[in-house]
Parts: C-alpha cells; sequence; structure tokens
C-alpha cells in the first residue's frame, strides 16, 4: 500500500501478529528497559561518566523498526542510543563495556554513550551533534543508491533536532535523488527541557518533508504493532525506488533528557500517566496475557533471562580492564 503524503495516522488494516512475534517485542523491548535501568544505577554509582542519556519509555519505537528490516540496511542515530544498539542486535556486554569506559567496548573504551559503531550490523553510530546524523544517514541512502544495493537507511533524530539547517538540505537532497532513506523522527515531546509546542510554530513534524514532496505519517510510537506495521510500509517505499519517507513517532521518555536532568518542567502526574496507562512493555504483555497466548510464569522466565543478560553485561564492564595509554594515538588521521 502506498503510503500517503500527508497523515496523521498510519492506514490500512494492521496484521495480526503472532505469538512467537509478539514474545520477541516483548523480550527486545524488556532487555533494552532493564540495560537501561541498569545504567542508570550505574551512572549514580560513578561508573559511567559523561553524559548518559536513557531510552526508557521509547522501546517501541525502534524495536517495531528494526523488525522490519533485513540484513544490510543501515541505522544511525543520535546520542539516546543504546536502545538502537541492542535493536541492531548489537552485544549488551560490549555496549556496557563502553559505557564505562573500558577495553572491552565497542569503542574500546574511547567513545563513551554517545559515539559506537558496529560495522557488522551496520550500525554507524550515537551522534552527539543535534540533528548531525542526519546529514549521514541520507549519505548512507547516498552510497546504497550508487552501489545499485537496495539497502535502505533507517536515520533516526528526536523532536529537538528537526529544526535544525541541515534536516532541510538533507530532506532535499533524498528527494531529488529518490534516495532510499526513511527519517523517524522520535517525538518524545521535550527537546531537552523544552516541550515541542514552545520550539516549533508547526507541531505536526511528519509534514516537514511537504515543501520537497516527501510522505509523511504521524504513529503511535508507544504501539510497537503500530510502528512495525508503519516501519514496514515505509521500508517497502524506500526499498522499490520510491525515495525518502518520514515517520513522526509519537513517543515519551520517562528519565530526563539526561542523566543530570532532574526534569522538573513536567509534573509527575504527566509521567505517572503515561506509565499507567501507554507503557509500551504493558501493552504487549497485557495483549499475551488477556489474548490467553502465555501466562504469567513463561513471561516471568523471560524477565529473569533479561535480568541474568543485563547482570551478566554488567559485570564483564566492571571486569574489562581500562584502555592502555597508548590506543589515544590510535583511530586518529594524521595528516603528514
Amino acid at each position: 500500500m502506498a503510503l500517503k503524503r500527508r497523515t496523521k495516522s498510519a492506514t490500512g488494516a494492521a496484521k495480526t501478529p503472532s505469538v512467537e512475534q509478539l514474545l520477541k517485542y516483548y523480550r527486545e523491548m524488556l532487555q533494552i528497559r532493564r540495560f537501561e535501568e541498569k545504567a542508570g544505577q550505574m551512572y549514580g554509582m560513578g561508573l559511567i561518566g559523561g553524559f548518559c542519556h536513557l531510552y526508557i519509555g521509547q522501546e517501541a519505537v525502534v524495536v517495531g523498526m528494526q523488525n522490519a528490516l533485513s540484513m544490510g540496511d543501515s541505522v544511525i542515530t543520535s546520542y539516546r542510543d543504546h536502545g538502537h544498539m541492542l535493536a541492531c542486535g548489537m552485544d549488551a556486554k560490549g555496549v556496557m563495556a563502553e559505557l564505562t569506559g573500558r577495553s572491552g567496548g565497542y569503542s574500546r573504551g574511547k567513545g563513551g554513550s554517545m559515539h559506537m559503531f558496529s560495522k557488522k550490523e551496520h550500525f554507524y553510530g550515537g551522534h552527539g551533534i543535534v540533528g548531525a546524523q542526519m546529514p549521514l544517514g541520507t549519505g548512507l541512502a547516498f552510497a546504497n543508491r550508487y552501489r545499485g544495493s537496495d539497502r535502505v537507511s533507517v536515520t533516526y533524530c528526536g523532536d529537538g533536532a528537526i529544526n535544525q539547517g541541515q534536516v532541510y538540505e538533507s530532506f532535499n537532497m533524498a528527494a531529488l535523488w529518490k534516495l532510499p532513506v526513511i527519517y523517524v523522527i522520535e517525538n518524545n515531546k521535550y527537546g531537552m527541557g523544552t516541550s515541542v509546542q514552545r520550539a516549533s510554530a508547526s507541531t505536526d513534524l511528519f509534514e516537514r518533508g511537504a515543501a520537497y514532496g516527501i510522505p509523511g505519517r504521524q504513529v503511535d510510537g508507544m504501539d510497537v504493532l503500530a510502528t512495525h506495521q508503519a516501519a514496514e510500509e515505509a521500508v517497502a517505499h524506500a526499498r522499490a525506488g520510491k525515495g525518502p519517507v518520514i515517520l513522526e513517532m509519537m513517543t515519551y521518555r520517562y528519565r530526563g533528557h539526561s542523566m543530570s536532568d532532574p526534569a522538573k518542567y513536567r509534573s509527575k502526574e504527566e509521567v505517572a500517566k503515561m506509565r499507567t496507562e501507554h507503557d509500551p512493555i504493558d501493552l504487549v504483555r497485557k495483549r499475551l496475557i488477556d489474548g490467553g497466548l502465555t501466562n504469567e510464569d513463561a513471561l516471568k522466565a523471560i524477565d529473569k533471562e533479561v535480568k541474568d543478560l543485563v547482570t551478566a553485561a554488567a559485570e564483564f564492564a566492571q571486569e574489562s580492564p581500562e584502555p592502555d595509554p597508548s590506543e589515544v594515538w590510535t583511530d586518529v588521521l594524521l595528516e603528514a
């Protein structure tokens, strides 16, 4: 089904997911949640330094998207990136070791929370400069087109980045050359401490590509089934050579912008309402239990498996040695 140019919600009847698919979504979202909770705990203990932006609450966006991709499709995102790494298949041990600045990390302890990559999983990084990943993700799509590949580039950004000038330069280039890129706007309603209503003259962010003829869609980013359906249609559109797509995922982060943010710009009641009524993991859990598709014991077993995996990642990170001082000279481009 073709994407409409401007529509506020996903169209068409959603496919009925299998029990296996629902359990896979549940496990992957839960792994991200437990990993981020552990990362927050380790940050509080002083084991993680610098900035640390947690993905708690937004898990349905990346899990729904990544499950629509194929091997070789590229992913690039901003600094709220741990969930994307795990959803791409990167090892939790390597991610946690990088967060703690250890040699067992994906960037050998030199990148930290915002700068790790995996060539194997086609993950081209979190990026600390707001909006910087947008032209890079567009470039990845250009490379796919140039090489004659049918691979797509999924480029994530937040609502706080959408007003950057480089975003629209990227939109223009992608539309002009019909590049296979999907721009995913993770609209968690706050760019740092500023609500989207105070930062953007137009808050229908999915329409931002209209001037370039880029189709856009607004999706319930707290519902993994909705994100997956929208992702499948967007991927099919881009892979067929029809050009870029914008998906605005309406989501919510439960924690502050980063671990140093007390988030006093919103009420406790607002956060509690989202947790109680729209939590992405609870929505899948309810579907599984209420539909008689599984039982509490099976879900508890998944939770234990995930907790054990995250515990092992934390132990690996703390046991991994710090980088050798000689590493300061590696991976640095020196001009003659």
